[in-house]
């Protein structure tokens, strides 16, 4: 059950402007105790499981539940519980919540706020929409997959009158093929990857490159999402883009998303919707490490526009081996998490690693 009165708290510490938006609670995402912690625990009808995705808890749970189905096949990236790369994914949605993106921007209702149902995600929302093809999409490709028991059949719910949206493993495998077949990919090479005689960083490497490349293409399917960012300031839309640009540099130095890293990357993400007149990186009411993250995907959003796209290129063409790729990882956060790291080190540096491979 829900408490409100800790759930209040948290809201309340989210949206204080001195602080970065609240994605941890006892070192676990927030309301992670409050989530499905087995697959019974979600609602049913007639054998088949139906969860609610625009219900924060519901959707938070299926990132649970994944976690949990695929940690047994997790031991490549790590020793500690929360090395698994899906736990940048709870977080982000973590963000998404304390940070108001999930709320109806077209303030017909009170989805998502603190005057209204604040475990509501709006069908309006594009960052809820975004989030839906990294969410609903890995689950129904995870129980197609038997990580969800032998069997299971899914039928997520979807408000009355919503259209859009797949709701089923078919449904969605017909709408979007690129995303599901790599999904599957994904969690049939984790269970292969058992038998794998490869050496320990280079299974890792493989597994974080088939986890990348269903994230990158639930992302790109997500532009059906696009005309609900009409409802946003053309800051935030902006911002929108070079948050969705990122994820090119982290996908191809295969990024380990586990807890400690995500963290990192994701609480100097701007913790409030940002709004007309907001320019980083001197936007009072956020903090200074906000206002160097917001710097930075402008800057790199900007130099990739004048490079006629031509930064992600290089910069992907750079991450041509398991060598390179580490050193990648590096600096990217010294660049997103080091204001002393000059701009002008990391195209120097993307130069360099090109002309090696």
């Amino acid at each position: 059950m829900l408490r409100p009165a800790v759930l209040s708290l948290l809201l309340s510490c989210a949206v204080s402007l001195t602080s970065a938006a609240v994605i941890l609670e006892n070192g676990m995402p927030i309301l992670w105790a409050q989530t499905a912690g087995q697959v019974t625990d979600l609602p049913t009808q007639n054998g088949i499981l139906t969860p609610d995705p625009w219900h924060f808890l519901h959707r938070m749970s299926l990132h649970r539940l994944m976690i949990a189905a695929t940690d047994p096949f997790m031991g490549s990236m790590g020793t500690n519980a929360t090395d698994s790369p899906m736990w940048g994914l709870p977080l982000q949605l973590a963000w998404m919540l304390t940070s108001g993106r999930l709320a109806d921007p077209t303030a017909a209702t009170t989805c998502g706020l603190q005057t209204g149902d604040t475990m509501c995600i709006s069908t309006q929302s594009w960052w809820g929409c975004v989030n839906y093809f990294a969410s609903a999409l890995p689950f129904l490709s995870a129980a197609q997959q038997g990580f969800m028991g032998a069997g299971a059949q899914v039928q997520m719910q979807v408000p009355e009158g919503v259209l859009g949206y797949c709701t089923n493993y078919a449904d969605c495998a017909t709408s979007y093929p690129d995303a599901m077949t790599k999904w599957d990919a994904f969690f049939q090479g984790l269970k292969a990857a058992s038998a794998s005689l490869l050496p320990e960083n280079e299974k890792k490497d493989a597994l974080l490159g088939l986890f990348w490349a269903a994230q990158m293409a639930s992302s790109y399917a997500s532009a059906a999402c696009n005309s609900r960012q009409s409802h946003y300031s053309p800051v935030e839309v902006a911002f929108s883009q070079s948050w969705q640009n990122s994820a090119e540099y982290v996908a191809a130095a295969h990024f380990q998303s586990n807890m400690a890293k995500s963290a990192l990357f994701i609480t100097p993400l701007p913790s409030r919707v940002l709004q007309v007149g907001d320019s980083a990186p001197n936007i009072a009411d956020l903090s200074e490490a906000e206002n160097h993250t917001l710097y930075i995907f402008s800057w790199m959003s900007s130099i990739n526009s004048l490079l006629g796209g031509s930064l992600v290129h290089m910069w992907q063409s750079a991450m041509c081996s398991v060598t390179t790729r580490e050193k990648g990882r590096e600096m990217l956060e010294q660049l997103l998490l080091n204001p002393g790291f000059a701009t002008s080190s990391f195209l120097s540096i993307i130069s360099e690693m090109t002309t090696g491979c």
